[in-house]
């Protein structure tokens, strides 16, 4: 009776987990598969309403998907024990992922001009980092799907860009020691105070 009510309770945790990921990446996917599609909407509801309703989804998604892997954290389910090195590789990878982060807001920098969507390219490296880190169950449901949706959307941006014609302006040096050292700053936040308290992990002890 035991191990039928963990893994009823395992199943209902993972369903949560998967319909968060299915509502959030499924929303912030729409311009990847139905990019036309999404035109017409927007041109149908207007850009503040079409925005609205798109928040008001991603919410809804980000709430299940935190629920979710919350619980499923309670109870663990182990494929694989990470190596040593790959927590300390993806404490460095994540420390890249938080610069290009800061890249996809600071304008003038170089970082952006070469990449063209910084944002994209560090959620691939954020979700691959987590994946060397973590052998778990959800943590490989979680960072592999959104591994796989950055791929996909960074292609499919690419893409627009290409068809488009787009051309980033180039940056300055000034920017870019701005965009590396704003990006540093909060990856030491979030690794060495915010991840603790927030998601109760500390990646360096």
């Amino acid at each position: 009776m035991p191990d039928r009510k963990t893994e009823y309770e395992a199943k209902t945790t993972m369903t949560v987990l998967l319909l968060g990921l299915l509502i959030f990446l499924g929303a912030h996917s729409v311009r990847i598969f139905a990019d036309d599609w999404r035109t017409r909407q927007i041109a149908r509801l207007g850009e503040g309403a079409w925005k609205g309703i798109y928040s008001l989804v991603s919410v809804l998604g980000l709430v299940l998907i935190v629920w979710g892997y919350g619980i499923a954290r309670a109870q663990p389910q182990l494929l694989w024990t990470p190596p040593v090195w790959g927590r300390h590789l993806g404490g460095l990878l994540n420390g890249i992922a938080f610069i290009l982060l800061a890249a996809a807001y600071i304008p003038g920098n170089s970082i952006k001009a070469k990449v063209g969507h910084p944002m994209v390219l560090g959620v691939k490296i954020w979700a691959f980092a987590h994946l060397l880190a973590n052998g778990t169950v959800n943590a490989v449901v979680l960072f592999g799907a959104f591994l796989a949706w950055a791929v996909a959307d960074f292609v499919s941006a690419k893409r627009r860009d290409r068809k488009a014609g787009t051309v980033y302006p180039a940056g300055s040096l000034s920017r870019d020691g701005i965009t590396v050292i704003a990006g540093l700053v909060a990856w030491a936040a979030f690794a060495f105070l915010l991840h603790g308290w927030l998601i109760g992990v500390r990646p360096f002890g």
